[in-house]
């Protein structure tokens, strides 16, 4: 619980990116030669309207980097906070989608926003790594020995696609990637400095839960040696997402409040695990939480991974009061992590 003699983390500031205009699920449909049938499909089980990726439609080019996004959108937390980039003293990156296995993605966007000389961490992981990023980023902070970070989470999971696939002929578990996911990243200023208006990060939990379970998602990564034409790039187990995700997110819900100190009758704001638009509405009546109002962008954005947290944060902060809490959920299929946080405005 916390307490006035804590060393508070606050939120300075947020900043997105996204690569280019929306793609609507027509624009898919014809691009891959899917009927109306689909389209109703989609919209009937996933639910999500568009999505913004990082590779045209058209010709299959690559039209942004995961460290292009993450630049612009540091960038623009950076500007929004008044904060220099000689201030920043610890940077802490999660993504799915490095652009490279080295250089760290992290390290290069830190080039590009003139950072340096400073601790720089980058978290493999899938929804759930922004969240393991600002707890880490947060832990380090509450130590005394930085005092002020940059938090970046993003994906392009598009340059995976085969954007000449016969998507008739793909078994459901790679099919709904092409209209599930989007690309995207997000960054967040932190800071232990007063700053008196902002909004406090009391609480950030993550717990591995995937002891026997397996994997509900998968990405792989390949180089010319491990190549297998038998193994899909991606694939989502959806059923067992469907059964497994509410049921983590309930639980993560109640552990969150209870690091914070708070009940459910405390919440005026509640940010959902984002993995599609249908699937969200199911999590949120599951939570059952009527106090709070639903901080969502799935449906917009797609689901683009690890800057999802921050879409929604970006939107929560313009929604949350004085002295009202929201708290966030995310949570990650690929080996079962579920993760919150709780944020207060002074």
């Amino acid at each position: 619980m916390h307490t006035p003699d804590v060393l508070d983390t606050r939120i300075l500031s947020v900043g997105t990116a996204l690569p280019g205009a929306p793609v609507g699920t027509a624009e898919l449909a014809r691009r891959f030669g899917m009927d109306a049938l689909w389209e109703q499909w989609v919209d009937a089980f996933i639910g999500t309207r568009s999505r913004h990726l990082a590779v045209d439609v058209a010709t299959g080019r690559q039209t942004a980097t995961l460290a292009d996004l993450a630049t612009e959108a540091g960038r623009r937390a950076l500007d929004r906070a008044h904060v220099e980039p000689h201030e920043i003293d610890l940077l802490v990156m999660g993504t799915s989608t490095p652009d490279q296995l080295m250089p760290a993605t992290v390290n290069v966007v830190a080039d590009r926003l003139g950072i340096n000389d400073v601790s720089s961490y980058q978290l493999q992981s899938g929804c759930s790594g922004a969240v393991q990023a600002l707890d880490v980023a947060r832990q380090m902070l509450l130590t005394g020995r930085h005092r002020t970070a940059l938090v970046l989470g993003g994906d392009v999971v598009a340059r995976f696609y085969d954007m000449t696939a016969d998507l008739s002929a793909l078994p459901p578990e790679q099919l709904v990637n092409y209209v599930l996911f989007g690309d995207g990243a997000g960054a967040v200023v932190l800071t232990t400095e007063p700053a008196p208006g902002t909004t406090t990060l009391r609480a950030v939990r993550t717990r591995l839960v995937g002891l026997g379970r397996e994997p509900g998602a998968l990405l792989e990564w390949r180089g010319p040696v491990d190549r297998n034409p038998g193994r899909a790039p991606a694939a989502e187990d959806y059923k067992a997402i469907e059964k497994h995700v509410p049921l983590m997110a309930a639980q993560m819900l109640d552990e969150t409040l209870d690091e914070a100190g708070w009940t459910r009758e405390d919440l005026h704001h509640l940010l959902p695990p984002q993995l599609s638009g249908r699937m969200t509405e199911r999590i949120v009546a599951h939570l059952d939480v009527p106090t709070a109002a639903e901080v969502s962008c799935v449906d917009e954005t797609g689901n683009n991974g690890n800057a999802l947290v921050f879409f929604q944060l970006e939107r929560a902060l313009e929604k949350l009061g004085p002295r009202e809490r929201a708290v966030g959920i995310a949570i990650e299929s690929s080996k079962w992590i579920k993760s919150g946080f709780a944020l207060e405005r002074d």
